[in-house]
């Protein structure tokens, strides 16, 4: 994943084209574009934009007032009545570089990417030494996901502009995007100012990472958000914690983070995870809940919340678990998320309310997913407990052989086994049982590995 402030900055507009150009022929129309134009080079721009527009009524379809006007607009990040000019603008000088790599750059900044593909590619086939447009084209081609290609086009200006920084570390996060991560190294070390870049930093970060340099990469993320604390390099420092089970430091990142950024749904996702990690699972529930109380329909929140709270000693009692309860009832095709509600409610307390609910759950999830261990397992439970031993076996030995190694559906089929008069049977099943009962701390682990893939799925 690379930093979002590498999509945040301004696209460099190119040099408006207009003044390149003769001023319009007309004496007065002359006089007021040269007025409009000395205005806007003073910084008078509310003038500057009145001169334009009422050029711009008086004399429709002209080149240089459409351009000039609509560049003004983007420069003061009005993109919409930037939009239609500069378009205008294209089509009035079609063999223009410069005007297609301005029309790229509006479209571009209201998210419309293949039309903005199209204008710069178009801008570059018109001359491919002009920078600005190169530049464009490898910051769409690099938001598009197409590393390689964005790679070329940095190159391409940087040949033209040799000893650029900031295009340096544009042209390193396009081979970062691409895990050519050597030649990034490279093109980070040609620069000047990489110490002092929250950017640079941060992708030395990644590169370090991949390459296994841990420690490095800590520090390159820790100096990003110390040049920078933005939320998105706040977010990567506690991610590289959660990544190497640094969960005591993830959690005061991400405690910080949810205070200082409020509003982001990643920092406090980040943050539950942190704490599941770190096995405070009765502080997971509550951020898990939230989430998903915010969100009433993802899957991930809710298998999130259910992970946690089947953690939980007691969890039926929780108000917070509750969410878990309502989710699967009304997504009876999430197979996992019903076998963590159902669980939730199989407890020597179960009230016959619970125990009908928790067998309607892992009928609906046996019907979505049969293949789901967990779902087999928790049937196999209720049946137990209702004392249908005989029952709970086909169950219990389909969780087995989807999941051999879990311990407890081994334990529970042993009992079936007793409970049938199947001794020998069952004295190998617990036997069994005692075998991956010493492979639940690693069991933990993986659960915990899980989580920590959620959490660096989302930030890429």
């Amino acid at each position: 994943m690379l930093p979002a402030s590498l999509f945040l900055g301004l696209l460099c507009l190119a040099l408006p084209s207009a003044r390149s150009q003769s001023s319009p022929a007309d004496a007065s129309m002359q006089r007021d574009f040269q007025a409009a134009m000395a205005a806007e080079d003073t910084g008078d721009l509310d003038r500057a934009q009145s001169l334009l527009l009422s050029l711009h009524d008086r004399h429709p379809g002209i080149f240089e007032i459409d351009e000039s006007l609509g560049l003004l607009y983007a420069g003061r990040e009005d993109y919409s009545k930037a939009l239609p000019l500069l378009e205008a603008a294209a089509r009035e000088r079609q063999g223009s570089s410069v005007a297609h790599a301005n029309f790229g750059a509006a479209l571009y900044k209201l998210h419309r990417n293949q039309e903005a593909l199209r204008e710069l590619n178009w801008a570059v086939q018109i001359d491919a030494r002009n920078v600005a447009a190169q530049q464009g084209l490898g910051q769409v081609l690099l938001e598009e996901h197409q590393p390689d290609r964005a790679a070329e086009a940095f190159s391409a200006a940087l040949r033209m502009k040799p000893g650029g920084d900031d295009l340096a570390f544009s042209y390193a996060a396009a081979l970062v995007a691409a895990k050519r991560y050597d030649e990034a190294a490279q093109a980070l070390s040609s620069t000047a100012t990489s110490g002092q870049s929250a950017l640079a930093q941060s992708l030395l970060g990644e590169i370090d990472e991949k390459e296994g340099n841990f420690q490095s990469a800590l520090q390159h993320f820790a100096r990003a958000v110390e040049l920078e604390p933005s939320e998105e390099n706040v977010w990567a420092l506690g991610v590289e914690f959660l990544r190497h089970w640094t969960f005591d430091a993830a959690i005061r990142e991400f405690e910080a983070a949810t205070v200082k950024f409020p509003n982001s749904t990643r920092m406090r996702f980040g943050l539950g995870a942190a704490y599941f990690g770190d096995s405070r699972f009765t502080a997971a529930v509550p951020v898990f809940a939230d989430l998903l109380d915010a969100d009433k329909d993802n899957a991930l929140y809710a298998e999130l919340l259910g992970m946690a709270c089947t953690s939980v000693s007691g969890s039926t009692q929780s108000p917070r678990c509750s969410g878990l309860l309502a989710y699967a009832e009304a997504h009876p095709r999430d197979a996992r998320a019903g076998a963590f509600a159902a669980s939730m409610l199989l407890n020597d307390t179960a009230s016959e309310e619970q125990l009908t609910s928790a067998r309607e759950l892992l009928e609906h999830a046996l019907a979505a997913d049969p293949k789901l261990p967990d779902a087999q397992y928790q049937m196999g439970v209720f049946k137990q407990d209702q004392g249908d031993w005989k029952g709970s076996i086909s169950n219990l030995q389909t969780a087995i052989a989807l999941k051999p190694d879990l311990a407890q559906a081994h334990y529970r089929l042993a009992l079936a086994y007793w409970r049938t008069g199947r001794k020998q049977e069952g004295q190998a099943e617990m036997e069994l049982q005692k075998k991956f009962a010493r492979q639940e701390a690693q069991d933990l682990d993986r659960r915990l590995r899980q989580i920590t893939t959620f959490i660096v799925d989302v930030r890429n």
